[in-house]
């Protein structure tokens, strides 16, 4: 048997596991780890600026493509507490990371050693599994249960705290006899599908929302196959967005209070039945439930048992994994659909679609400063179907979601339940990282895009390329619309003159030259008419010089972006003109009919 230390087995497990690749900031306590991690070599290691970016790098890196698991690392005491936005980010939207962390001698742990916090108390609530190991033996089956519950039911984060004594103990290990422990999903019975598909058929106007789970499970072209076989129009929500094309026949468009579209809402409003699977009905994809739910049946299917009922009872809840279901729902429609017994639903599915061409939003304005609309324009002319999108919270984001199109799953990378500023350069660092080849472009607002700036000089380092959408507005946007209900407009101002860039105007921090700082390129553009010429030199940029790209548009200062205020899907505001005529929305999938 070969004897190593802990940490050096720990690291040979984390290779037999598939990882490849991980996130972190070196220090005192984990430095044990980290020497292991170089003697043995096969994970290339992306140096942060910030332990709370390299989580968010991993959660990037897990997203981008299925199977793989994002790995952070950091010292004791404040790595761990800064990695915690981190695991509430990956849980809340079900997203496997492995956080590691150092911590002091097991003798001192209780003693107010320098930097030693209970950091798995701490980080419990957020993760599957948070323990500190305080027997060395212990370590290889620790991580090995780690990466079984990260894959297992409801995907999620783990923390394992490694007290420095523990990683530089000997024990006895055998890497090459090391195989994972089976992963565990639930899977739907036959009879639990033929009722669920009975449901569906004797509605008249049914809908399949797709959540983030489908995506999660792998299980894209399942879905898409199912909807086609029983021509059910198909709601994606923003974690399940990219399931089917944005231009498929069946796409009914996104339903919620903020990221969706109008004739998504107005669909839903006139459904009669909706299948949900892999979806949690979030907050603000549902609104308020007695309009969400009145006049329609329900089926849940979720890979986790108890988030069945946890929101609105549903009329039937299947807990399943989403691919496995969906293989069960593609075989009982395919028989189905041979005995001619599926309902024609192709008049209901081209209402979906006439309401898709009648009822669109504005996009074209050539205001200046720049209204927000424009960008998103300008950004879906630049940018293909392979883009991999990725955003986390405010108007920008918003506004990208209602605006932009996306055609594959995982090219919309979105934090969907926590939405902390400042993720989205570190996640898109992440999801570059794992893709070389992509196309990767983030969106940010400004006050995003200052929280976590400093990770630019990562991909500057570490020679990642991506462009960055920056829409500069000076203002907490999305904050100051909410806080129109209270009549007030309350310290959500960023606007200051900047004596060093006078050329600014009021718009404050000068991000040009932040982010040269930082050894990255950066364009800004205060004419719409040149948002497009700019994209393309920001693509051709990144290419030539290996490092993030920015491109800042000058917004107008105030755009109150469409949205609720009554938490009603029946009652979404629309601020600006909606689009009357073909070139209000050139790029809208469906062209405007009038």
């Amino acid at each position: 048997m070969a004897r190593m230390t802990a940490a050096r087995a720990a690291v040979e497990i984390l290779k037999r596991e598939g990882v490849s690749d991980a996130f972190g900031v070196p220090g005192a306590a984990i430095n044990p780890f980290y020497a292991a991690l170089k003697a043995s070599g096969g994970i290339t290691h992306t140096l942060a600026r910030h332990v709370e970016g390299a989580s968010h790098m991993a959660e990037g890196y897990t997203r981008t493509h299925p199977g793989n698991i994002g790995v952070c690392i950091g010292t004791s005491g404040p790595a761990g507490t800064d990695m915690i936005t981190g695991l509430y980010s990956a849980t809340g939207d079900s997203i496997p990371i492995l956080c590691i962390t150092g911590q002091a001698p097991t003798a001192v742990i209780h003693k107010e050693d320098f930097q030693a916090v209970d950091i798995a108390s701490i980080a419990k609530p957020v993760t599957k599994m948070a323990v500190t190991v305080l027997e060395a033996a212990q370590v290889p089956g620790v991580f090995q249960q780690a990466f079984h519950l990260m894959r297992s039911g409801r995907p999620g984060p783990v923390l394992i705290d490694l007290p420095i004594d523990v990683q530089m103990t000997e024990i006895e290990f055998d890497p090459e006899t090391y195989e994972p422990l089976p992963v565990y999903k639930p899977a739907a019975t036959r009879a639990q599908v033929e009722k669920a598909i009975g449901m569906l058929n004797a509605s008249e106007r049914p809908l399949i929302v797709a959540g983030g789970g489908v995506i999660n499970a792998d299980a894209a072209d399942l879905l898409v196959e199912f909807a086609e076989l029983t021509g059910t129009p198909v709601v994606p929500t923003l974690m399940g967005w990219g399931v089917l094309p944005d231009d498929h026949e069946l796409n009914a468009g996104m339903v919620g209070l903020q990221t969706s579209h109008r004739y998504g809402n107005a669909t839903f409003l006139e459904s009669d039945f909706v299948l949900g699977i892999g979806n949690r009905w979030a907050n603000r994809h549902t609104g308020k439930l007695d309009v969400y739910t009145a006049g329609r049946k329900f089926v849940h299917v979720d890979v986790e048992p108890t988030q069945i009922g946890k929101i609105f009872a549903p009329d039937y809840g299947i807990a399943s994994d989403a691919k496995a279901a969906l293989e069960l729902f593609v075989e009982v429609a395919k028989e189905l659909k041979a005995a001619g017994k599926l309902p024609d639903r192709s008049d209901w599915a081209a209402s979906a679609q006439e309401r898709r061409a009648t009822l669109q939003r504005r996009t074209h304005f050539d205001d200046i400063p720049i209204k927000p609309q424009r960008v998103y324009e300008e950004m879906n002319k630049a940018f293909g179907p392979e883009t991999r999108y990725v955003s986390t919270i405010g108007l920008s984001q918003i506004a990208g979601a209602q605006m932009l199109h996306v055609y594959r799953p995982r090219h919309w990378i979105n934090c969907g339940q926590a939405g902390p500023l400042g993720w989205t350069v570190p996640a898109a660092l992440g999801v570059a990282k794992a893709d070389p080849e992509a196309q990767v472009v983030a969106l940010s607002g400004d006050y995003d895009f200052q929280f976590m700036i400093e990770e630019l000089a990562v991909g500057a380092q570490h020679k990642i390329p991506y462009v960055h959408v920056l829409v500069n507005n000076s203002y907490l946007g999305l904050i100051r619309q909410a806080q129109r209900a209270f009549d007030i407009d309350f310290q959500v101002k960023l606007e200051f003159e900047n004596i060093n860039s006078p050329e600014l105007g009021v718009y404050g921090v000068d991000h040009v030259k932040v982010a040269e700082g930082l050894g990255c390129k950066a364009i800004r553009v205060t004419d719409p008419s040149e948002l497009g010429a700019a994209f393309e030199q920001a693509k051709k940029l990144a290419a030539e010089h290996q490092v993030p790209v920015v491109v800042e548009a000058i917004l107008e200062r105030v755009t109150n972006i469409s949205m609720s205020g009554t938490n009603d899907i029946s009652n979404v505001v629309e601020f600006e003109e909606v689009a009357t005529e073909p070139g209000h929305a050139p790029t809208a999938v469906r062209t405007l009919k009038v």
